[in-house]
């Protein structure tokens, strides 16, 4: 990570005590001093950094590259027991080439990998396309074929991964993988090949695939991609021919009047091809009524053509500068794609969908789409499946997690007749029973996974500095006019000194190095695994005040993590089989715990029977048993424990005819630099909030071992409860950071959004940017590349004041001609690139 500054500006800090507790003596506590003063915009001071703020460059863990937060994850070189085991499966398979091609930040292996998921769906969707392929004549029957959307595809290194795993299975044929579009379409032998278990392997190695979606919209990198090649093969052509003129080529040469004609021809298609789209979103900006980015360059490029057309009429050879159009119209466009498109591929690692609730399925066995659920309906949830509207449990009892709901991390245990809330996750290993108390209209869930209407962010900085170049240009150019014409009568000599001051005042500042810094921005988060979502996050970040974090998920990890591996470890191949048998098909948390640890320790699995669960005590399998401490353990026992959870945390025992076999401690733990990373943000004079549904004791604790004050952070709150504290607190000044679909009302109502979970389908979707890893770092890491992005882009600007001073004094005083000004365009595209290039040096070296 880089070195993190303090940041000193006019204003004292806030009143709200949230932020590091007063008794914090931590060196970025210290640092401030007593009477510290907040920055209202992160302006790095070079005298004093924090001691906190200090970091080493960490060794990365070698699966997914996230850094190793502490020291048992650097002893086995994973941030995790999932990375650790897709690591070893990638080896195993012979596809280790896969590390050479990836990025370097990837997301870590997901607890999706383990969870069992239900694939008859694709098992019916390859009968039915085995069905379509055949025809009366057999001989002739087309090969099958299956388009599918695939999540968690990032770089050429997936589709490589992937097109080798497909390669593996029995007849297959070919494959094709769209990393753009996040989809595959296979080809297979009818009657040898499996969907099914491709797709199964697929999920071992982190890729889910899902039904095919709608067709996606061609995105608008794509489009721009088109407009750039057209334009330069334009640009070419009219510097081919316009050269001659600057070498002395006479107007009486037989070749001239062609030559010019050809100019005037590939000027207008840059025009039309590459300029029409600047002029059309200008025009669309003035309809709004708002100074966009474009408007100035559309005043460029019409003032520069317009005079050029002018020039080519009149035969005026000082009027025409179509090289100068098709060049501008490129670099123009190159600069918007590089903006477009960096925000476009972090995008493209989402699903391509938003997510859909599961059908239900009736007691009667009928399919039904939540959306026509209502009071009454009988319904069958499956093991791992959500609850989507409140209901009545009718099974004798059940246990179902509420992590999403109200942040608790322990599953509750649920009776007949008691009522199970909407978005409840069922973490039984068999099928439960519900009637349904209300229609999907009225559940929490469907306002939950509701997408958040939002308009766009305006870039108040960047309006500022197109209204101001357009007064000043348009204004110099109308005051040269006037000038001229009285001081010359020259009506000729006064256009051409006008139309030479709308030429070389080059917006290449606003153009091509704003979104050019943009860009490389994104690109230095993208390499310290933040990804940014929402180009109009840029323009909101200055402006927040305080942080209000999420606590399941978002400063704590997602799962238990469990406390003794060795426990693993010391187990014999036998005794791991029947664990990880135990722990196979069970969604509980403290399962899906050990199951990771079980498939990184190369745990292999054999048929033990079936499986027989006791709601809110364990599972067993014959003589085998895994379940809660004193469940299976004699009573004369002298180590059997109370029958107690470890207050801690939640313990297991594992036995084998009442015999223990192994005891496991599990906690639920914060993020490894959470305690640090509050403390920097606390140095840079953001106040810090914890709002959880969770209770409000286990919240307070959390606080207090993170070193927030505990006034600051407020539990037992349902989501809709945070969404009315953010608007009665202030919504206008927040980053609001969670994980699950309780935080969806809050989402909507803050000003900036992140989350460090990708593969729910919900936040992401509203997210302005998402972070991977074991850590919170990322939150970090945004604020100080937004720091070098914004003092780069004040360089260009005073760069191009000066530029635009030089130039268009030129032209003022009629020095102005288009050799000129084809040499001074390039050198101030250059340089603004050089300033950008530059300038933006210090976020790709921070890590």
């Amino acid at each position: 990570m880089a070195i993190a500054d303090t940041s000193k500006v006019d204003g004292d800090l806030p009143s709200s005590p949230c932020g590091l507790r007063r008794d914090d003596q931590s060196p970025a506590r210290r640092s401030l001093g007593e009477g510290g003063r907040a920055p209202s915009e992160l302006r790095p001071r070079t005298k004093r950094r924090p001691e906190v703020a200090v970091h080493q460059r960490r060794p990365t863990c070698r699966h997914c590259g996230a850094p190793l937060l502490d020291a048992r994850m650097r002893e086995t070189g994973f941030c995790c027991a999932g990375c650790a085991y897709v690591f070893r499966l990638v080896h195993e398979h012979g596809l280790a080439g896969y590390y050479r091609l990836k990025d370097e930040v990837t997301a870590p292996a997901d607890a999706a990998v383990f969870q069992p998921r239900d694939y008859a769906w694709l098992e019916t969707a390859q009968r039915e396309a085995e069905a379509v392929g055949q025809v009366s004549d057999l001989t002739h029957s087309r090969i099958p074929e299956l388009a599918l959307d695939l999540q968690g595809i990032t770089c050429v290194g997936c589709v490589w991964l992937i097109e080798r795993v497909f390669q593996q299975q029995p007849g297959a044929r070919d494959i094709n993988v769209n990393a753009q579009y996040g989809t595959m379409r296979l080809r297979w032998v009818r009657g040898e090949f499996s969907a099914a278990d491709f797709a199964r392997k697929l999920q071992a190695f982190g890729y889910l695939a899902g039904p095919a979606g709608e067709t996606i919209a061609e995105p608008e990198s794509r489009g721009l991609v088109k407009r750039i090649g057209l334009c330069a093969a334009f640009a070419m052509n009219v510097m081919l021919f316009s050269l001659p003129v600057y070498f002395g080529m006479e107007r009486t040469y037989e070749w001239a009047g062609l030559f010019g004609l050809l100019s005037l021809a590939f000027g207008t298609l840059s025009l039309l091809v590459g300029g029409t789209y600047f002029l059309g979103r200008a025009v669309l900006a003035l309809r709004e009524r708002a100074m966009h980015i474009d408007l100035p360059i559309a005043i460029g490029i019409a003032g520069a053509y317009a005079g050029s057309l002018y020039g080519w009429i009149a035969g005026e050879e000082r009027f025409i500068y179509f090289d100068f159009v098709s060049a501008f119209i490129l670099l123009m466009l190159v600069g918007r794609w590089a903006q477009v498109a960096a925000v476009e591929r972090n995008r493209r690692r989402l699903l391509s969908q938003q997510p859909k609730p599961q059908r239900v399925r009736l007691a009667d066995g009928t399919g039904l789409a939540p959306e026509l659920l209502r009071a009454g309906h009988v319904f069958i949830l499956p093991a791992g499946h959500t609850v989507p509207v409140e209901a009545r449990l009718e099974t004798a009892e059940a246990a179902f997690s509420l992590a999403s709901i109200n942040g608790e991390a322990e599953p509750r245990l649920v009776r007949a007749g008691q009522r199970v809330p909407a978005g409840a996750v069922s973490v039984n290993r068999r099928e439960m029973r519900l009637t349904a108390l209300q229609g999907w209209d009225e559940s929490l869930l469907a306002q939950l996974l509701q997408p958040g209407e939002r308009a766009g962010e305006r870039h108040l900085l960047l309006e500022r500095v197109v209204r101001g170049y357009l007064i000043g240009i348009i204004g110099v150019a109308v005051l040269s006019g006037i000038a001229w014409w009285f001081a010359t009568g020259d009506a000729l000599r006064t256009w051409s000194v006008v139309t030479a001051i709308l030429v070389v005042s080059c917006p290449c500042a606003v153009g091509l190095a704003f979104p050019l810094a943009d860009e490389m921005a994104t690109v230095a988060l993208r390499r310290r695994g933040v990804f940014v979502r929402e180009g109009d996050l840029w323009s909101k970040l200055s402006r927040v005040r305080k942080l209000v974090f999420d606590k399941t998920g978002t400063l704590t990890l997602e799962m238990p993590v469990l406390q003794n591996p060795g426990a693993i470890a010391a187990l014999d191949a036998p005794a791991r089989a029947a664990l990880l048998a135990l722990v196979r098909d069970t969604p509980h948390p403290t399962s899906q715990c050990l199951l990771e640890n079980l498939l990184a320790a190369g745990a292999t699995e054999t048929h033990f029977g079936e499986a027989i669960e006791t709601v809110g005590y364990g599972v067993e399998i014959g003589p085998w048993s895994l379940g809660r401490p004193g469940w299976r353990t004699p009573a004369n026992d002298p180590e059997s424990p109370t029958g107690r959870p470890n207050p801690a945390g939640h313990d297991a025992e594992f036995a084998h005819d009442g015999n223990v076999f192994a005891r496991f401690h599990f906690v639920d733990t914060a993020r490894p630099d959470a305690r640090i990373e509050l403390a920097a943000l606390a140095a840079r004079g953001f106040t810090t909030h914890i709002l959880s549904g969770d209770r409000q004791e286990k919240v307070t604790a959390l606080a207090i071992q993170l070193g927030l004050d505990p006034a600051c952070a407020l539990g037992a709150l349902t989501p809709q409860a945070k969404a009315e504290w953010l608007d009665a607190q202030g919504a206008a000044d927040a980053l609001m950071l969670g994980d699950g679909a309780n935080d969806s009302l809050a989402f909507d109502r803050a000003l900036c959004r992140g989350t460090p979970v990708i593969h729910r389908g919900v936040l992401e979707r509203k997210a302005d940017f998402y972070y991977l890893g074991r850590g919170i770092g990322g939150v970090r890491a945004l604020f100080e590349v937004d720091v070098i992005r914004r003092r780069t882009q004040i360089a260009i600007l005073i760069f191009s004041v000066v530029y635009n001073v030089l130039a268009v004094g030129l032209a003022v005083a009629g020095k102005m001609n288009p050799l000129v000004a084809a040499v001074l365009m390039p050198i101030n595209s250059l340089l603004s690139l050089a300033i950008v290039i530059g300038g933006l040096r210090p976020a790709f070296s921070g890590k």
